[in-house]
């Protein structure tokens, strides 16, 4: 039983790391899983503090990626309607257009908010960038999440045989 929730915990340790880049997997929850699994074998332990302290953190992380592109947009001078702009943008681009639609979508709901609000379209782009480098740092934040949890996963592997 140990070495099938070894490899599923690998498969999911995996995917974790890809659900950083690809729009539609939740990267972070994955890779947690996967030390779940790996802990929930006979040889190899985690400690509880461990793993609810990771719980946290992927549960902060899985928030703040939904959180920091409208932040993004408000430092680049976004006003509220270009940050519900790249909310909005974020919903419509995750369920109608995936998986690029949660790229594209907050940077065009930013834009077309701030559009709305009549600001030029400089300004408009500038808050639409904004809200695009909110994106990467949400993506960058999940990669070095999952990327730690990847290397406590395998660590574990390799320090107990």
């Amino acid at each position: 039983m140990d070495y099938v929730l070894i490899g599923l915990g690998v498969i999911l340790i995996i995917s974790g790391i890809l659900g950083c880049v690809l729009p539609i997997i939740p990267g972070p929850p994955l890779s947690y899983i996967g030390l779940l699994l790996l802990h929930f074998t006979e040889r190899y332990q985690f400690s509880s503090r461990f793993l609810v302290i990771w719980a946290i953190i992927t549960a902060v992380v899985y928030a703040l990626d939904y959180i920091i592109p409208a932040w993004g947009t408000k430092k680049f001078g976004g006003s509220k309607r270009g940050v519900w702009g790249s909310i909005i943008g974020l919903v419509i681009g995750l369920f109608f257009f995936p998986p690029f639609g949660i790229i594209i979508g907050p940077f065009v709901g930013a834009v077309v908010g701030e559009l709305t609000a009549g600001k030029d379209s400089g300004a408009a782009l500038k808050s639409g960038f904004g809200s695009f480098l909110g994106f990467l740092a949400g993506t960058l934040l999940k990669l070095i999440t999952s990327g730690m949890m990847t290397w406590y996963f395998f660590r574990e592997l390799v320090v107990s045989i």
